[in-house]
């Protein structure tokens, strides 16, 4: 198990770099002086190649959580175990060779599917140690019984935490970009130019904290009763 854990640990960790070194030569390219808002459109072959590799990297991951297990619940923990740990050392790499973020509540570009994520790098972190947490207590329960599983009503609350927190990460930046378009003519990109343009004035104004930490809640909840079932199962057998 240790071994295991070693392995994919320094997987993901290498990963947090190769993702830190794109980075920063996106930002050698885009951002000579320096990342700040309001972004700067990357358009042709390099937006089409930054979408499919932020596709590939979740492939890799769940590769990776295919092949070292059967069970799909304990592929399931180890995929988020490896994004977390990813995320984490991809800030620690941009912090130790930028100096960047200057602080926890710096806004960062999270994400571009389906939509731009936005928010303090403060909010992944958090949700990189909860999903630390969520995996080890289903890795240490895979040790322990040969059938483990998340119930439904767990399930329920981490899907509901997931939609909620992606919700708080995509809100500022669609609310910029419903001041001026309509839903349909955002995602139609019906004037393409005027949409590119607007995007270039965006400058995050306020993160959602309190829905940030509803889904994280949420999160918790479904650990804590996943825990709380597990001891009551072993306590019988």
């Amino acid at each position: 198990m240790l071994r295991i854990l070693l392995i994919i640990s320094l997987f993901a960790i290498a990963m947090g770099f190769l993702e830190s070194a794109v980075v920063i030569y996106l930002r050698a390219i885009y951002y000579p002086e320096g990342f700040d808002f309001p972004l700067k459109i990357i358009e042709g072959p390099i937006a089409v190649t930054e979408i499919i590799r932020e596709a590939a990297t979740i492939i890799m991951l769940g590769t990776v959580s295919f092949l070292v297990t059967r069970r799909w619940i304990i592929r399931f923990a180890w995929f988020i175990y490896m994004f977390a740990i990813w995320d984490i050392f991809y800030y620690l790499f941009l912090w130790a060779l930028l100096g960047w973020p200057e602080s926890l509540l710096t806004w960062d570009i999270l994400f571009l599917i389906p939509t731009t994520w936005v928010g303090p790098v403060l909010a992944p972190l958090i949700n990189s140690i909860t999903m630390i947490l969520l995996a080890v207590v289903i890795i240490q329960a895979g040790q322990t019984r040969d059938r483990v599983r998340l119930s439904t009503l767990e399930w329920g609350f981490l899907i509901t935490g997931s939609l909620i927190t992606i919700l708080a990460y995509i809100l500022d930046y669609s609310r910029h970009m419903l001041d001026k378009f309509s839903f349909s003519e955002w995602l139609s990109f019906s004037n393409h130019s005027e949409a590119m343009d607007h995007v270039t004035k965006y400058i995050p104004r306020s993160f959602d904290w309190w829905l940030f930490l509803l889904g994280e809640l949420l999160f918790i909840i479904a650990i804590a009763f996943f825990i709380y079932r597990n001891r009551k199962k072993m306590e019988c057998g």
